[in-house]
């Protein structure tokens, strides 16, 4: 699997994330995946100009899927991120949170989509060719 094009954020586990059984809770991953994706967006837009993308965006869609508990543990989890599809008014950010070691342990696959908003003009906006430019140079698998 080509993974050159992933972004990588090491995300630090809170006591306070976890249940009683002493794993994430899972509305807490939701707050994982966007602590994620500012990162990736506000570096990539500093990195390639396109600094619309680091506050003009709705989050038009989440999803979740759960594949295995994650344990509190001191050391941060992983999340890798890429995109996935760039249409006219939107586009999707795919998210895998897991370990690499010992060996590769996926927790969470997850997806949003997100649509750039004009919030001067109080409207949904379409992607600018210098935003589209950016983000295809994120596409991943």
């Amino acid at each position: 699997m080509d993974h050159h094009n992933r972004h990588v954020y090491h995300c630090p586990l809170r006591w306070g994330d976890m249940d009683a059984l002493g794993h994430v809770n899972n509305g807490r991953y939701v707050d994982y995946l966007q602590d994620a994706r500012v990162d990736f967006l506000f570096r990539t837009a500093k990195e390639l100009g396109a600094d619309d993308l680091e506050t003009g965006l709705l989050v038009a869609r989440h999803e979740v899927q759960y594949r295995a508990p994650l344990r509190f543990r001191p050391e941060p989890v992983r999340i890798e991120l890429w995109i996935s599809e760039i249409r006219a008014a939107s586009f999707t950010v795919d998210y895998e949170i897991l370990d690499v070691s010992p060996e590769r342990t996926t927790y969470v696959e997850a997806k949003t989509r997100l649509v750039p908003f004009d919030f001067a003009a109080g409207r949904l906006r379409r992607i600018t060719p210098v935003e589209r430019e950016a983000l295809t140079k994120l596409v991943g698998a």
